[in-house]
């Protein structure tokens, strides 16, 4: 007789098609904004594009994945215009 087969090692959250989308994309912004704090000397927009590359990795909803980031976004927004 086979034995019976293991049960899946990957967390349901990664196989998610919405976690995979959103992350998708608000990695896409993370590093658009990475490449344009580089090329542009802005420290607030390569933190910014490096903490959206990050929440694209550690967040397991999509859900929360875009409030997280939008919060991100008006934070590094924020900061850039206070600054001028």
């Amino acid at each position: 007789m086979l034995p019976a087969p293991r049960a899946s090692v990957v967390p349901m959250g990664l196989l998610n098609t919405n976690v995979l989308f959103a992350s998708l994309i608000w990695g896409s912004i993370g590093v658009g904004y990475f490449i344009y704090g580089k090329k542009r000397p802005s420290v607030y927009c390569s933190i910014g594009g490096i903490i959206l590359i990050a929440l694209s990795y550690v967040t397991p909803s999509a859900l929360w994945m875009s409030i997280l980031s939008i919060g991100v976004l008006a934070a590094v927004h924020w900061l850039i215009h206070r600054d001028a």
